[in-house]
């Protein structure tokens, strides 16, 4: 066995060691880690994902008005062994006009529909535009007027759509010491129809609706120069809205990089939680994808 062989799988034995099992009865297993690197500049600072229902092709889009999409390589045990891009487009005003990077093209959450609607979410001018094509211009979603008062890079980075096509999103920070509230988007109307409990330790970075009808939350606490540690809850939603909520990971710090999507799906096994690290183009980062299943 070679080195790097040896060091792989004590390091997968290691993980699968430091995941917690959620207070709920869930059991919560490690399955791999892969650092996806390309020679372009403008790659990284992925802050948003979707997996197909299968696993095999992703969809990625980054903090400077990029999408991405391609297909994923799978070894025999379902580990990420390559990311093969297909394919890569600028996002766009609705003039059709590409976004440039900055306070208009902060996209930062990615939610696709069971029709093939894209939805992003920005920061910066607190928004969230529809795409029809992703080459194609944005239409605009009005606006709540509540969403004027959140202060400067505290929108909108969680974003999903529900089996019933409903839009669900939810601002990064919590109000002084309340609870996230969750949006959402039905019939060209928006509400507020519950919140989830806060932390202020702890910000609300990515979310997706798993096959299992539950919303999935993936939470981030940035240490400093210590680094991040990031938090996955999970949620059940009736009519009143959350009906329990279960913890399902938390992580050490510096175990991995600043995780900020998250995409679920069923692998045959399990849930399977893949999310996404945001290098924010700094060379002491890393764009890492993360994946772990869950079994009840």
């Amino acid at each position: 066995m070679s080195g790097n062989r040896h060091r792989t799988l004590i390091l997968s034995a290691l993980m699968s060691l430091l995941a917690l099992p959620s207070f709920g009865g869930a059991r919560l297993d490690y399955v791999g880690s892969y650092v996806w690197t390309l020679p372009e500049s403008d790659f990284g600072g992925f802050s948003g994902i979707e997996i197909s229902d299968d696993g095999t092709n992703f969809h990625v889009v980054s903090d400077r008005a990029w999408i991405r999409w391609g297909a994923i390589e799978r070894d025999a045990a379902g580990r990420i062994r390559e990311m093969r891009m297909s394919g890569r487009a600028p996002l766009r005003d609705s003039q059709g006009a590409p976004l440039r990077p900055g306070r208009l093209g902060d996209s930062e959450g990615l939610a696709i529909g069971r029709d093939g609607t894209v939805w992003i979410s920005f920061e910066g001018l607190d928004r969230i535009a529809r795409y029809d094509d992703v080459d194609g211009p944005a239409t605009r979603v009005p606006v709540p007027p509540e969403w004027k008062r959140i202060q400067v890079n505290e929108g909108f980075e969680a974003l999903a759509v529900t089996p019933e096509g409903d839009l669900l999103t939810l601002p990064e920070y919590a109000p002084e010491g309340g609870a996230f509230p969750v949006w959402r988007y039905r019939g060209e109307r928006w509400d507020q129809p519950f919140s989830i409990p806060a932390d202020p330790d702890w910000q609300a970075v990515g979310a997706d609706m798993g096959p299992d009808g539950r919303l999935y939350l993936l939470e981030r606490n940035f240490r400093g120069l210590l680094g991040f540690r990031s938090r996955v809850r999970r949620f059940d939603l009736g009519p009143e809205g959350i009906t329990s909520a279960e913890e399902l990971l938390t992580t050490g710090t510096l175990q991995y990089d600043n995780l900020e999507g998250i995409a679920v799906w069923d692998d045959g096994l399990g849930i399977r939680m893949t999310m996404i690290s945001d290098d924010n183009f700094l060379p002491v980062q890393r764009t890492e994808l993360v994946e772990y299943r869950v079994t009840d």
